[in-house]
Formats: C-alpha cells, structure tokens, sequence
C-alpha cells in the first residue's frame, strides 16, 4: 500500500510536544545536532514554562523542523515502511527534502533560521498581519483580497482545506479583507497571533535574501518525490528545487492541491510526521477518501508501522 509523509510547519509546536518520543536516542541526538549547529539549546526551550521562546519565529523553524525529522528518523528505526511521497506545509517542505534526502539536515537547520530572520525583516513588527477565512469560497476570497488591496498587499497565502483559507498582507489592507469577506458570506474571519504576514508579496526580500543562501547549499536529488508548494509539483533538479523554495516565501501554499494531488496519484493513507494533528484534520477535510494518521508520539509510531505491515 502507497501511503506519503506529511510534515507540519509553524502553528504545530507546543511546549515538551516531543516528550511522547524521549524514550528514543534518535530524536535527543536531532535536536542536540541542531542545538549544536545554531549554538542554542532546542530541547529545553521546549521543556520551558514559558512559550515565549519557542513561539519567536526564529526558533520556531529549526525546532520543528528538528521536530519532523526526528520523528522521521525515529520512524525508520522502527523499521517503518518508506513512502511513496512526501509533503510538507510551508516551513514542513524543508523536513520533506531532509527526509527524501535532498537537504543535508545541519544545512537545513542553518537555513530555515536564517529563513525565519529574513522574514522578520522583511516586514516591521505592526505593518503585517495575516488572519483566517472561514467557510467562504476561495475565489470569493481572492475577489475581496483584491477589491481590499487599495495600492497595498491582500492576498490569499494559504489554502489549507475547501472553506479555510488564510489571507496575509499590509495590515489595514487585510483588516479591509476581512470586513469584506465577511459581508461576502464568510462564517469567520479571525485574526492571527503572527509577527510576519508569509507567503504573500511582502516576502520578495526575503525570498532575495534566501535565493542567495540557496545557492551555496548542496542539493541532491531527492531519494523520495516532494511535493512542492508553490507548484503541487515534484523536482529532480537542484536549481528547480532551489527556485521552489525561494518562490515559496511568497507565493500561497496550496495545500487543498497538494493532497488532492496525493490522492489522484493513488495515495489515500497518509501519515503526518511530528507532533501535532492539523495536518491529519484537513487531510480529512479535503477529501474523504483519504485516511491520515498522526504520528504525535512512540506508540502512534509503532501503531502505524503495524497498520503498514
């Protein structure tokens, strides 16, 4: 049986998340690789009271990505089936290539932290913002984006399942957005908790400043297809997959698509690497057929593997 690996992205941490798998040398050696590489302590900042740290975007992105991978690794220990293909939302598509091989994973570490760094200077602190539509459709939603925009940036950035969709830009403009939206039909229209408005036009220095990054890391081809997100389409080449990435700072996740795709290629069993389940919830959501497993701790690990065999 086909099934692919999904790999969550920002909004998926939680404090002590990985604490189910602590029990496995695997992960405390990925996290202490990436502590070393960045010279910070990954693992006790998620063993903090305080989400504070864990929650600043710059730490955010190494640590889950430490998070998915480790998951990953601690998969195959237990002698879990490879997959057919990999996926991941956002931040999640750099776990996809370290897993398939393509990113060596102390390069990845490196470059999702100044990936985070470029971000937050792309956009002061207030001039952004990004929020969440709920239950309207999606060329509604692009339709109120551009009545919105007014010379600023509106835009659609994530499509995450049929009636979820979230929207980023300058901050009035996706405030303007939202009202619109909203008269438009939409259930919700929520604000998100978030410093940096991703995926939208705002990122295009970012997305200069990680283009140039890119090109002193060596790439492979990756061992397992991955879906990128800016084109629901898979790479062999390491200039294709460079400019990928760099596209995907500020074009939408099209993550309805992705699995969508996953599905018509004969995928229908997925399995969302690392902690968390949103994942595995819009997989459901956007399409039926499809069954996705959370694998959140060692036994979900062990139980999937079984279910696999």
């Amino acid at each position: 049986m086909a099934f692919a690996f999904l790999f969550p992205g920002q909004g998926s941490q939680s404090l002590k998340m990985m604490d189910g798998f602590a029990d496995l040398p695997v992960v405390q050696h990925t996290f202490e690789e990436a502590s070393d590489t960045l010279s910070l302590d990954l693992w006790a900042m998620l063993q903090a009271d305080s989400a504070d740290a864990i929650n600043a975007t710059v730490n955010t992105q190494p640590i889950m990505l430490a998070a998915g991978y480790a998951a990953y690794l601690a998969w195959q220990e237990l002698n879990g089936k490879q997959p057919a293909l990999v996926a991941g939302h956002s931040l999640g598509e750099y776990t996809a290539l370290v897993a398939a091989g393509a990113l060596p994973f102390a390069e990845a570490v490196k470059l999702v932290r100044l990936r985070a760094e470029a971000m937050q200077a792309a956009v002061p602190a207030g001039v952004g913002a990004m929020a969440a539509i709920l239950g309207l459709a999606d060329e509604d939603i692009r339709a109120a984006c551009a009545e919105a925009a007014q010379g600023e940036v509106a835009e659609a950035v994530n499509f995450n399942s049929p009636g979820q969709v979230v929207i980023a830009g300058h901050k009035a403009a996706v405030e303007r957005a939202m009202a619109l939206c909203k008269a438009r039909g939409a259930k919700r229209a929520l604000p998100l908790p978030v410093s940096v408005p991703s995926h939208c036009a705002l990122m295009r220095p970012a997305a200069e400043r990680l283009g140039e990054a890119l090109k002193d890391v060596h790439l492979n081809a990756p061992a397992i297809p991955v879906l990128h997100n800016a084109d629901v389409a898979s790479y062999g080449d390491a200039a294709q997959i460079r400019d990928a990435l760099t596209r995907q700072l500020y074009m939408p996740v099209r993550w309805t698509e992705t699995i969508q795709q996953l599905a018509a290629d004969g995928v229908t069993l997925m399995a969302e690497c690392g902690p968390g389940k949103v994942l595995a919830g819009l997989a459901k959501r956007i399409d039926g057929n499809v069954k996705c497993l959370a694998l959140t701790d060692r036994a979900a690990l062990e139980a999937a593997r079984e279910q696999l065999a």
